[in-house]
């Protein structure tokens, strides 16, 4: 169970990382920039600051996300491996942040789970947040037989 676990968190990181460099690169890019049904050009309407304006926030959106990744990844592959409590809580706790600031899209924002603007968002943060669930489960013993001092 314990391989298991640090392995599908560590899966779940991964991908995490790679669907953020794409976003990165569809951001600094023109391949496949649409948001919905439009294009960011089309959006913009001739106006070049907004789609600068647009893009930066998505380019923003994904560094973030890729460094959130890569922090997940590494404390899976490292302090969580070795079976370390506190890394099982720091991996909980940060995925549930992000879980809940994605999830608020639905009843803030009204972008719903499905359909064009946003849905693919909160469905991947909902496969996301089953996967490392999943992963944290497997990996619950390690909170009642954790080494003297992990706590802390």
């Amino acid at each position: 169970m314990k391989t298991a676990s640090w392995v599908l968190l560590a899966l779940a990181a991964m991908a995490t990382l790679a669907l953020s460099l794409v976003s990165a690169k569809r951001a600094y890019g023109t391949y496949n920039d649409r948001l919905g049904e439009t294009s960011v050009r089309e959006l913009a309407a001739g106006r070049p600051e907004v789609e600068t304006a647009v893009r930066a926030r998505r380019a923003t959106a994904a560094a973030y996300s890729a460094g959130f990744a890569t922090l997940f990844l590494l404390i899976c592959v490292g302090p969580y491996r070795r079976g370390e409590v506190w890394a099982w809580w720091a991996l909980l706790v940060g995925m549930l942040v992000v879980a809940v600031l994605v999830l608020l899209r639905l009843p803030l924002l009204g972008t719903g789970l499905s359909g064009s603007v946003g849905g693919s968002t909160a469905q991947g943060a909902l496969t996301q947040l089953l996967m490392v669930g999943l992963g944290l489960a497997l990996g619950a013993g390690r909170l009642r037989h954790g080494r003297p001092g992990d706590a802390g």
